[in-house]
């Protein structure tokens, strides 16, 4: 994407994301007494009183429904480019959607959640629905009721802008993270509704060119790879709406693919809310309506009621499509109760609770990843020591434009064009380790990481030296690489070479490279750890919080071990003439080639036998815990009854802490699967010394479909006869027990 777009994209997003509050209507128990609304009858199912409304409208009232603005706003009839409408039907709602997926996008007084890949490294359902009442809470006090988020997408390669806003690399622990935090958002406050909209449907892994190419997955990788984690989300979340991408698959753009939204998301995975594009996603009128999609985000351009008429008259839609489309929007935002519940007539200025800022304290503590512990050189203990703290993100203070706030938990990077970052004054780790370490009579040196020389000197001073590394990311932009930004490795190779006890502290969006890693004694990765980054990460340097976080990414020993490297037909995809670099003014569709199939994440590396620098479902703590007992029943199954895997698991250190225990399922041979699937996990909280049994049932019913696979031939999931291997372990790598069953 050329910069000059880019930045008109971005200044674009921040005019037209956010309707003004002033500009919105809100319907009121006055407003519904003025005139005979019958579908505001709370004992009428969503359907009927869908229907009702409908039936009293207009075509063009009901076109409004299918564009974001003229539905946001029911009373307001002029919008951009000269389009009017007529006024909406008395007592609509007014909407007003706000981006995510980290929190409420673009606005003050609101909390800096941490990332959301951070949110799947704490691996805790329970927390991420708080987080989605959390973010609801804070939008619907902000008079925005329709939250854009969360995220899916599966971690194809680590380049990609957007891995922050992502749950990680496997289908079903983002899946069913993914639905946690819908059932957050949707169910926390009844009183104060807001609808969630799962995205990017589907396929939508990299920014290069994301409106100009096409993702081309085949049938069996499309199903368990990219649409799985959908399905997940959607039959155990329920969200209200779900967002097409930008992307085509297999030549066809998602929001104009009837494969995609009729046929899959409707049909297979049962969604029924409304299907929202991205914006200026739309790239036709007739062919998007017909393939499913329901609703324009942003202003009317391709729907707008001249062009709707236009395909009417041309006989290229029906009234009928027009009546489906308003139908499930406006059924979805009965059913969320957005009808019955209107906005507060003013946005509160501070809506970050006490409650809400624990909410992402605690993410940011169970979702930083231990990754390293030589020596326990963690926790920092004893009286009076000297910590040297190093590097631009731990303070507060910019150096070269760099602080904490670069890395704290929102942004919007668009290298070469700017940062926008929604987390102005977060704590800062500096402060936060300083107050720490005076509770311990302790005291520290700070070095701002500028100039390696001078931070050795620093280091070399203290007992133990912490050292920031950090990369940025974010939206519009692919990285060119996954090292640290800022020189840093050259700054954590020095302190390290300085001081044998030095702790990295990484805060990036995704996976990073350690050329340093030898050097070390310790590396926390802390990823965009939000407003209580500082407190976070000071809890857990010195134990007063235990690290209990897991990888949800694998992290390659070098960029040529990604299931991409050395294709540029996988990665970035090439242009019709064999190039990857885009000519000016070139609109032709970049072509990128899945053909790694089913050998995404961790499945690659156990596939080609690669050992990884800290593979999917890594994490230390500061206590060890041992598995035994492994029990599988029924060993016998027909591939229909739940198998239940139970084993033992034990404290066997010196400190509480929880352990994160993983269940991997091999298929028989015949399915030609990758060697292991995540089947199921359990967080156990444990005291020293304690036991604790542990089931995690294996059901084939459920959406993750873990006995299954796609079979094309046939144009089904089948379940293969054979033996299952079951593996339970403290990663996908580190296998303590080892079971079978059998299907027949």
């Amino acid at each position: 994407m050329h910069h000059r777009t880019r930045r008109a994209r971005r200044l674009a997003l921040a005019l037209c994301l956010v309707v003004p509050a002033t500009a919105l209507h809100v319907t009121t128990a006055a407003n519904a007494t003025a005139a005979p609304c019958a579908w505001m009858d709370t004992t009428a199912s969503a359907d009927t009183r869908a229907r009702t409304l409908l039936d009293a409208s207009t075509l063009e009232q009901k076109m409004r429904w299918l564009v974001e603005q003229p539905a946001a706003e029911p009373q307001r009839t002029q919008f951009p480019d000269g389009v009017v409408y007529p006024a909406q039907v008395a007592c609509a709602p007014a909407l007003t959607y706000t981006d995510g997926p980290f929190g409420i996008r673009g606005d003050t007084g609101v909390t800096a959640f941490p990332a959301p890949i951070a949110q799947a490294a704490t691996w805790n359902t329970a927390l991420n629905t708080a987080k989605g009442r959390a973010v609801a809470d804070e939008a619907f006090r902000k008079r925005r009721n329709v939250f854009l988020g969360p995220s899916i997408a599966s971690g194809r390669t680590p380049l990609n802008g957007r891995t922050s806003e992502y749950l990680g690399e496997d289908p079903l622990l983002s899946g069913d993270l993914a639905a946690a935090e819908i059932q957050g958002i949707q169910k926390g406050n009844p009183q104060a509704p807001v609808l969630s909209v799962l995205k990017h449907f589907v396929g939508n892994e990299q920014e290069t060119d994301r409106t100009l190419s096409s993702s081309n997955i085949d049938e069996r990788t499309l199903r368990q790879i990219y649409e799985l984690p959908f399905e997940i989300a959607v039959r155990k979340g329920a969200p209200g709406g779900v967002m097409c991408a930008y992307n085509q698959v297999n030549g066809v753009y998602s929001c104009e693919n009837p494969t995609l939204l009729t046929d899959r998301l409707r049909g297979t995975i049962g969604f029924g809310g409304f299907v929202v594009s991205d914006f200026w996603a739309v790239t036709s009128t007739a062919p998007s309506l017909r393939a499913g999609l329901d609703q324009e985000l942003n202003k009317p351009a391709y729907w707008t009621p001249e062009k709707l008429k236009a395909a009417l008259a041309a006989g290229q839609i029906t009234t009928a499509q027009i009546d489906t489309a308003a139908f499930r929007v406006v059924r979805a935002l009965i059913s969320a109760g957005l009808f019955d519940r209107p906005l507060p007539a003013t946005a509160a200025a501070n809506v970050s609770s006490a409650a809400n800022q624990a909410v992402a304290r605690q993410v940011a503590e169970e979702g930083s990843v231990l990754l390293k512990n030589e020596a326990a050189v963690l926790p920092i203990t004893g009286q009076r020591r000297t910590i040297a703290v190093i590097g631009p993100t731990a303070s507060r203070t910019p150096t070269n434009g760099v602080s904490a706030s670069t890395v704290c938990s929102a942004t919007w990077l668009m290298p070469p064009g700017g940062t926008y970052v929604d987390c102005p004054t977060p704590v800062a780790p500096l402060d936060a380790i300083t107050a720490r370490a005076a509770r311990d009579g302790g005291r520290v040196v700070f070095d701002d990481g500028s100039d390696p020389a001078r931070a050795a000197r620093v280091a070399a001073s203290a007992d133990v030296a912490v050292v920031f590394g950090y990369y940025t990311e974010g939206e519009f932009a692919d990285l060119p690489d996954i090292s640290l930004d800022g020189g840093g490795d050259a700054l954590v190779s020095a302190v390290a070479t300085a001081n044998p006890r030095t702790v990295a502290v990484l805060e990036t969006g995704g996976p990073v490279l350690m050329p340093w890693l030898g050097k070390v004694k310790a590396v926390l990765q802390a990823w965009y750890p939000g407003v209580q980054q500082g407190n976070a990460i000071a809890s857990l340097l010195w134990g007063d919080v235990n690290p209990s976080g897991k990888l949800p990414q694998t992290f390659p020993a070098s960029l040529s071990d990604l299931p991409t490297a050395g294709s540029a037909r996988q990665y970035p995809g090439v242009l019709p003439g064999g190039g990857t670099t885009r000519p000016e003014g070139d609109q032709s569709i970049r072509q990128v080639d899945h053909t790694e199939g089913l050998k995404v994440g961790y499945r690659w590396y156990d596939s080609r036998n690669i050992t990884p620098l800290f593979p999917f479902g890594h994490g230390l703590s500061y206590t060890t815990f041992s598995y035994s007992t492994l029990t599988v029943t029924p060993p016998q199954t027909d591939g229909r009854q739940p198998v239940k895997v139970r084993f033992l698991v034990t404290n066997t250190g010196q400190r509480t802490g929880t352990e994160v225990a993983q269940v991997y399922l091999g298929l028989p041979a015949q399915a030609g699967e990758p060697p292991k699937r995540l089947a199921g996990w359990a967080r156990v909280t444990l005291a020293p010394n304690a036991s604790r049994m542990v089931e995690v049932t294996v059901d084939p019913a459920a959406p993750n479909r873990p006995l299954s696979y796609w079979d094309a031939a046939a144009d089904r999931w089948a379940t293969p006869s054979g033996r299952y291997g079951v593996q339970v372990g403290t990663s996908s790598r580190n296998i303590s027990l080892n079971g079978t069953f059998r299907v027949s």
